[in-house]
């Protein structure tokens, strides 16, 4: 009787230990659940790992077929299997561990796609992620062929692709820019990012290093808001917080110090239901401290949306931020305002289509200097994520944006550009990237790799150098301007380019003749620097005449010869290198025949020179004929003593252009 009783005593243990176990694995995917539905990923992830653990599927060993060979209670556990490693990749993506989402979406690739039609696509931008675009590029394109939907996904496919295809190519070119981590405890606990230098020695940044009196609290720790950091170089440490008062219930960061040093511009935002708020807020220094922070008028908040990242530009004339407000292109687009003396801020204004477009713009930068804009976009053709733009202009208009290149960019995302010197703003700096980081983003040091492009300008009439020569240089492929200098006395000027990049010079000076010529920096890639030839400009003066030597016609006749031609090849580039220049071209003959005849026969080889000109392409407008016949010699057409002079004929006997207009 007492062993019946003890053994049923274990039957009944051991059936309410496997009733508890049962209860405790189900809470796993329960309690996993719970926390994505709230948007709680980082802990979602731990607990669907516990899950998994609890079938008898292994990762790797799934096989699509088991499901549909099983009993229901086994398709049941299957799909619950489906699900937990689906929630699993999806838990690590969402809070941008990128690699582990990997390892779960290439298992999940294998489900049913009519319920996860998106995996082959997370998995794809996984795989960019780690910039193995080559994989990526594969995966995309499965996903272009199989997804049937037209909708954000789709549409964002196109552009993955076009960001696969365009960073294997430029990754196999030289670097532009060394970029090393900066050392030192800057990047070190939670998120470290944007700086703002405010001395040589001295940056604010944001960061949410954890908080002491947090983690005393019991309360989230990870907080944003702004510190101090001092070093030098690429090596920094932050032991303070800037002292700015802070409002409970917000985070702060995300800054812009005004050039004189005494005003604080500041995003502050929010979280509710998973929704961020943002909004820009402004601080005054009062000694060694921040007043506390206000909220900017609706000029910049608009009620309703977000503002964030404000900039004001080293020369105190813009400041610059973004927006979802109405009026924008998409997403968040790029705004700026005009800063009156008083420190006041003018209406926004978008900054158009040539900068925004329908994804996010974030991060503005302005060199006034050189008039630069730097930008991060996820709307343009890149590495992935968002990546660094430049473009060139101002605030009436821009150039197309261009990439800033590899190492600069990366496959993740790269925003935050921040200039040490404000007279060569893009020489080196900071910015800020998740790189090397499975959740957040890092400060990292940058440094243009500079390649330099010269020549010098001469004076034609003497060889000397030729000082206060204008030299414009330009993209010869999109023909934007992108620097000017001026000759100094030695008559040379010297360009920072880029490599493998095609370049056209234009050279000018007032009453001299333009020239231009273009040039390729692709031998850059093996050299510093690299010299173009010396160019010579030959002056002018406004209606004085200029003699085209070796310009002949049959006897006779005002019929061009074939080499004459070759000749006035010379004065059509001359016209294209002085597009604004307006002629007068001239024939004259020498004293034999009548006067009549003589002009008349001028008259019709000026008019032969111009009708080739403009047969050529020169507009009609810009080159006129007029004949002179024999009423300007420039040289005796007989001897003192009544004979013939030949040579005096022969230089009467002359074709020659001035110029009216430039």
């Amino acid at each position: 009787m007492k062993r019946l009783t003890l053994f049923l005593l274990l039957i009944a243990i051991g059936m309410a230990g496997t009733l508890h176990a049962q209860q405790y694995i189900y809470d796993y995917k329960r309690t996993a659940d719970n926390y994505f539905e709230k948007k709680d990923y980082y802990s979602a992830a731990q607990y669907y790992n516990k899950a998994l653990g609890t079938f008898a599927v292994k990762p790797g060993e799934y096989r699509p077929y088991l499901v549909e060979k099983s009993g229901k209670t086994k398709q049941k556990k299957l799909k619950d299997y489906e699900l937990v490693v689906y929630r699993l990749a999806e838990s690590y993506r969402m809070y941008n561990d990128f690699a582990n989402a990997e390892k779960w979406y290439a298992e999940a690739v294998n489900f049913d796609p009519v319920q996860f039609p998106l995996v082959r696509y997370w998995y794809a931008v996984c795989l960019r992620s780690a910039a193995k675009y080559e994989d990526a590029l594969t995966q995309f394109q499965l996903f272009r062929q199989s997804y049937k939907g037209y909708d954000e996904y789709s549409n964002r496919t196109a552009v993955e692709i076009a960001n696969c295809e365009f960073a294997m190519k430029e990754m196999q070119l030289p670097p532009r820019y060394e970029v090393i981590k900066v050392a030192g405890n800057i990047n070190q606990g939670g998120a470290n990012y944007a700086p703002v230098p405010v001395s040589s020695n001295t940056f604010y940044f944001t960061s949410s290093r954890p908080d002491s009196v947090l983690i005393e609290k019991n309360d989230n720790p990870f907080i944003n808001t702004l510190y101090v950091a001092k070093g030098s170089n690429a090596s920094f440490d932050s032991e303070e917080k800037l002292p700015i008062p802070m409002e409970e219930g917000m985070e702060q960061g995300v800054a812009a110090v005004a050039p004189d040093g005494n005003v604080l511009y500041l995003t502050r935002w929010s979280v509710n239901n998973g929704v961020k708020k943002s909004a820009i807020y402004r601080s005054v220094r009062q000694g060694n401290e921040w007043t506390a922070p206000e909220a900017l008028d609706a000029n910049i908040n608009v009620a309703g949306y977000s503002s964030k990242e404000p900039y004001v530009s080293s020369d105190g004339k813009y400041f610059l931020f973004s927006s979802d407000r109405p009026g924008g292109m998409g997403k968040f687009d790029l705004w700026y305002c005009t800063v009156n003396s008083s420190g006041g801020l003018s209406n926004a204004t978008n900054l158009g289509t040539s900068v925004n477009t329908k994804d996010e713009e974030s991060a503005p930068f302005y060199d006034p200097a050189k008039q630069v804009l730097v930008f991060s976009t996820d709307g343009r053709t890149g590495f992935g994520g968002l990546d660094f733009f430049s473009s060139k202009g101002s605030f009436t208009g821009w150039s197309a944006p261009e990439n800033m290149g590899y190492p600069l960019n990366s496959a993740k995302d790269d925003l935050y550009y921040a200039a040490l010197q404000a007279n060569n703003a893009l020489q080196k700096g900071y910015i800020s990237s998740d790189r090397e980081s499975v959740c957040c983003l890092e400060i990292f040091a940058v440094r243009r790799k500079a390649k330099m492009a010269g020549g010098q300008v001469l004076d034609c009439e003497n060889g000397q150098p030729l000082a206060g020569a204008k030299i414009t240089l330009l993209d010869s492929t999109q023909r934007n301007v992108l620097e000017t200098q001026t000759t100094s006395t030695s008559g040379s000027y010297m360009f920072e380019v880029d490599m493998n990049r095609k370049y056209k010079v234009l050279i000018e000076k007032e009453n001299y003749f333009s020239k231009n010529f273009n040039f390729d920096s692709e031998q850059l890639t093996m050299v510093d620097s690299m010299m173009n030839p010396s160019v010579c400009l030959k002056r002018f003066e406004i209606d004085k005449p200029i003699v085209i030597d070796n310009i002949f016609y049959d006897y006779n006749k005002a019929s061009l010869r074939p080499e004459s031609r070759e000749v006035l090849d010379t004065l059509y580039y001359l016209l294209l290198d002085n597009p604004k220049m307006e002629i007068e071209l001239g024939a004259h003959t020498d004293s034999k025949g009548t006067d009549i005849y003589n002009l008349k026969l001028s008259d019709a080889r000026a008019k032969a020179c111009v009708d080739y000109l403009i047969s050529k392409g020169i507009q009609k407008e810009r080159v006129i004929s007029k004949g002179y016949g024999e009423a300007r010699p420039v040289a005796p057409n007989t001897l003192p003593n009544g004979k013939d002079n030949p040579e005096g004929r022969q230089l009467n006997r002359r074709t020659e252009f001035k110029v009216l207009r430039n």
